[in-house]
């Protein structure tokens, strides 16, 4: 399952025996390991154990095993964590299968791994008794609904768009967006609001630098120069200086060039430039208005006069005030 369905998957089903949270996304290991402790288990210095994946091989994985069957203490389960493990096949047969055909019902094996098992790792995801929670690099349409779910559990309606409004402001970086949605429900609780509006999210969250970077070029395929000017006027009050500026622009056209040029879906593009979903599927919208000519000479202009900064031909504000010019007014 998706983690957005983790949480209601538990309210419905109760403790699980063993459980493999599998993904690059952090932010989701970490809090499928706090809901499962925090519901569980009362005692964590009696009832909970810590290993380290890496370690467990062979004869070691014994102590394992010990660990998940011993009776709790205080707590309702006993909890046995255990990270980046990923054994072999043969060790699975030999010294884990018993385990996961009858785990003990007192105890929760929880297994966090940040990526998925190499060829000849045992698939335990497919093992008897494992709930499997998916915790990969969460695309456009899962943290919408993790924004939707989080407030309705809250008693705040958030519609799509607002949700989306959110996810896009954070950049889609769900530690950030987990924060600011903390934030906007605390606002919405003290005022006795129940809708999350666009107009909310606008007076409370400032949108992540990554995302100014894509509404200026955002300005600038649209050729709206007044636009262009107020969120660099913006960006410059914010902790962003012409040198920083002008090398983000820099970065983001070198990488809307990239996704351009990529073949593939945007599933395909995203793993192969190490990029997001949502982030390519943007960029491709873009890049389609640009098109790859006027993206190459729009880096090439930006790459230029950070070069110029940097070998003291031009100050970092007159080079900003140059490529500006280049690139509302020069024709490619």
């Amino acid at each position: 399952m998706k983690y957005v369905d983790f949480k209601k998957f538990t309210d419905e089903n109760g403790a699980q025996p063993i459980y493999l949270f599998e993904g690059e996304e952090t932010y989701f290991l970490e809090k499928g390991e706090t809901l499962i402790k925090t519901r569980f288990l009362q005692e964590p210095t009696l009832d909970y154990s810590a290993f380290d994946g890496a370690g467990l091989k062979g004869d070691k994985l014994k102590g394992l095993i010990s660990s998940v069957n011993a009776f709790p203490f205080v707590s309702e389960k006993r909890v046995v964590r255990v990270s980046e493990f990923y054994p072999t096949e043969k060790d699975f047969e030999q010294y884990l299968k018993p385990l996961f055909d009858n785990p003990p019902k007192d105890g929760i094996l929880l297994i966090i791994n940040s990526a998925k098992g190499k060829t000849g790792t045992a698939a335990l995801a497919k093992k008897p008794n494992v709930t499997y929670v998916d915790c990969s690099r969460s695309d456009e349409e899962t943290i919408k609904k993790w924004i939707y779910l989080t407030c309705k559990r809250e008693g705040v309606y958030a519609d799509g768009i607002t949700c989306g409004k959110l996810a896009t402001y954070c950049a889609f970086d769900m530690s950030r967006i987990s924060k600011e949605t903390e934030k906007l429900l605390t606002y919405c609780q003290a005022a006795n609001i129940e809708r999350l509006t666009d107009e909310i999210v606008d007076n409370l969250v400032y949108p992540d630098s990554e995302y100014k970077i894509y509404e200026l070029a955002n300005a600038l395929s649209r050729k709206n120069y007044s636009a262009y000017m107020k969120i660099q006027a913006d960006l410059l009050t914010r902790g962003f200086n012409e040198t920083l500026l002008l090398s983000s622009l820099t970065s983001y056209f070198r990488g809307l060039y990239d996704v351009a040029v990529t073949q593939g879906n945007d599933k395909e593009v995203a793993v192969a430039l190490g990029m997001k979903e949502y982030a390519v599927k943007k960029n491709r919208e873009q890049a389609a208005k640009l098109g790859t000519k006027e993206i190459l000479r729009l880096y090439n202009e930006v790459y230029d006069a950070v070069c110029g900064i940097k070998c003291g031909v031009l100050t970092p504000a007159s080079a900003l005030k140059s490529v500006t010019a280049k690139l509302f007014f020069q024709k490619s």
